[in-house]
């Protein structure tokens, strides 16, 4: 039997993969550990998919797996950037401009409201705007980490903020129209009565 415990992290530190120790608070390991949320959240709504849903299920678990290399790079401390391998442990441009022609490709397929989105129109859709959201809060804990301590590459950036730009894109298409929830109201208008 494997033991997954090594009791290192019993003093209130964890391991980066390259770079040594810090605290469990650190900045690194919030950023990379809010990341690792969002890869989870997206597990739930990958599981949330239907058999006519896999085209949207290839592309969350791409995600999943980039997301995955966006954490190995945060993980590392910026001095010891040099070992990471692109797209295996490092983000790279191509990476960015290959979720931008995704949010493109679902954009083009959907008809955004002329008003806020409420999540909540499918399961699938609530539970992508919960990832989306995951990875938001991410790249705010990314940007505060790279104005403290700095980043090996501003690439991480990019591609978090295009994650969640895809995240939307993909929740709206899997979305149904929304409900008439205020008796025949627009949001808008709701409020008025």
């Amino acid at each position: 039997m494997v033991k997954i415990y090594t009791k290192k992290g019993d003093d209130g530190t964890t391991s980066l993969w390259y770079g040594g120790r810090v605290a469990k608070y650190n900045l690194r390991t919030e950023a990379y550990g809010t990341l690792d949320e969002a890869v989870a959240a997206l597990g739930v709504a990958r599981a949330a998919c239907g058999p006519g849903d896999a085209e949207v299920a290839r592309d969350l678990l791409r995600l999943q797996s980039e997301l995955f290399v966006a954490g190995a790079e945060l993980a590392t401390a910026p001095e010891a950037a040099d070992r990471l391998e692109d797209g295996v442990s490092r983000l790279t441009e191509p990476m960015v401009e290959r979720l931008e022609a995704l949010i493109d490709f679902y954009m083009e397929r959907v008809d955004l409201p002329p008003k806020f989105v409420i999540p909540g129109g499918t399961e699938l859709s609530a539970q992508l705007d919960v990832a989306r959201t995951a990875i938001r809060r991410a790249e705010r804990r990314i940007v505060s980490l790279r104005d403290a301590e700095g980043l090996g590459s501003e690439t991480v950036i990019h591609y978090v903020n295009r994650a969640s730009d895809l995240l939307f894109a993909i929740a709206r298409f899997t979305d149904l129209d929304e409900p008439e929830i205020f008796g025949g109201r627009d949001a808008g208008n709701a409020s008025e009565a």
